[in-house]
């Protein structure tokens, strides 16, 4: 649709002009890591005949102590840390790998890495994994792990959901890519499963361009972690890590993938992870403000959250009820010529980084899951920089009630 920008909207409509997909700048602690990284040449994570600037073991030790967790492995990638995380928990070719439906494509990717078969769960009206579709799967299919993707921010009630992995077993790991400082009853996501993997990738809550880091308490499977993300036989230089000793029982079986992160991403992640909770202060006014504004317009419904849920809301979902496939996309369309792009999860077609499961056909076989269908065909998401003012809130606001404004009454969807 960038072709619509050319198109001049007429002067009485309101028209966004701030890029929502531009990240935070860097900050200058950062930028100045880097530069004595770069002046040195040392990027490459471990030394040989002399110790590198040790900015990757610094980021997973200063990242446990955040997250409260006794091991961090620093990777190349946020879908690289599940992988890693599930191969490093015992998953083998063939297992089946529980996993909600609304997710992004390197959830149902990191399984398949892994040589595994997800197994779709059901995903309720507010975006949450259906906690009862869960506990028959579980008990159906014999699953024994559940990587559980916090999609867009969203925790479910994770007392219910303890309940059901300790019914049937399961072992639970967290996709944590959009859930960093975000907590459910006080507790931070991340420390609730046997392993938790998050994502610097440029548009999470921090941002090294690509990057993924694994947290747990579990020595063996951080040993292995570590040996799978390639770190040769250099695994003392980590500082978030195991006993020496653990690494003894697994080097020898452990092959090196390769996944390791360099010294100059978690230079730029360090200090950034200090200003975590300046950014989530900041996105949650966002939210709250934007929220409100849009629960005003037809059409539109910002689920609730609940008062146990800490979320950080560095993008907002919404659901178009009432309206048409076509209807919706022309709505899309029109806000989209004026300066506000929404991606849409019930497109016929994967755009962008939006997909869904109609579109992962490297799965087995089509799992029917018809009350996801529903809700995706109406969820929309917008990405929400946490340099917004007020004002601009108002005016992404003012484009959406103009653009709904805009559509003709025509036949609703049943």
């Amino acid at each position: 649709m960038a072709e619509a920008a050319s198109a001049r909207p007429p002067s009485n409509r309101t028209v966004f002009t701030k890029d929502l997909s531009a990240p935070d700048p860097m900050p200058e602690a950062g930028i100045e890591a880097a530069s004595r990284l770069l002046r040195d040449g040392r990027l490459f994570r471990y030394g040989e005949d002399r110790d590198s600037l040790p900015e990757a073991a610094l980021y997973e030790e200063e990242f446990a102590a955040y997250l409260g967790r006794r091991y961090a492995v620093a990777v190349n990638s946020g879908g690289g840390a599940l992988f890693l995380a599930l191969k490093a928990a015992g998953v083998a070719p063939g297992d089946e790998v529980l996993v909600n439906a609304f997710t992004l494509a390197p959830v149902p990717g990191a399984i398949a890495h892994a040589g595994a078969r997800p197994v779709l769960v059901e995903v309720d009206g507010n975006y949450h994994i259906d906690l009862e579709d869960l506990d028959r799967k579980a008990a159906g299919s014999g699953a024994r792990y559940l990587l559980l993707s916090y999609m867009r921010g969203h925790i479910p009630d994770m007392d219910r959901l303890l309940e059901v992995c300790h019914r049937h077993d399961l072992v639970l790991i967290e996709d944590c890519a959009h859930t960093l400082g975000a907590k459910w009853d006080g507790r931070l996501s991340g420390t609730f499963g046997t392993a938790a993997c998050f994502s610097s990738q440029t548009f999470k809550h921090i941002n090294s361009g690509e990057g993924g880091i694994l947290a747990t308490d579990d020595p063996d499977l951080a040993a292995k972690a570590i040996l799978y993300s390639g770190s040769y036989m250099l695994y003392a230089q980590h500082r978030a890590r195991p006993p020496l000793e653990v690494f003894e029982r697994h080097r020898y079986d452990t092959p090196n993938f390769s996944m390791r992160m360099s010294s100059l991403s978690a230079a730029l992640l360090r200090p950034q992870l200090a200003e975590l909770e300046t950014r989530i202060a900041a996105w949650r006014r966002i939210y709250d403000h934007l929220a409100g504004a849009l629960n005003r317009i037809d059409h539109i419904t910002v689920p609730g959250r609940s008062p146990k849920e800490g979320f950080v809301p560095s993008s907002l979902q919404f659901t178009l009820s009432g309206l048409t496939s076509e209807r919706i996309q022309a709505f899309l369309e029109d806000c989209d010529r004026h300066g506000v792009h929404i991606k849409w999860f019930g497109r016929a077609e994967p755009v962008g980084f939006t997909s869904s499961h109609h579109h992962w056909r490297y799965l087995d076989a089509r799992q029917d899951l018809p009350r996801s269908e529903a809700v995706l065909l109406g969820l929309c998401d917008l990405r929400l920089p946490s340099n917004l003012s007020g004002e601009d809130c108002e005016t992404l606001a003012a484009v959406l009630r103009e653009s709904m404004a805009q559509l003709a009454e025509g036949p609703r969807v049943s």
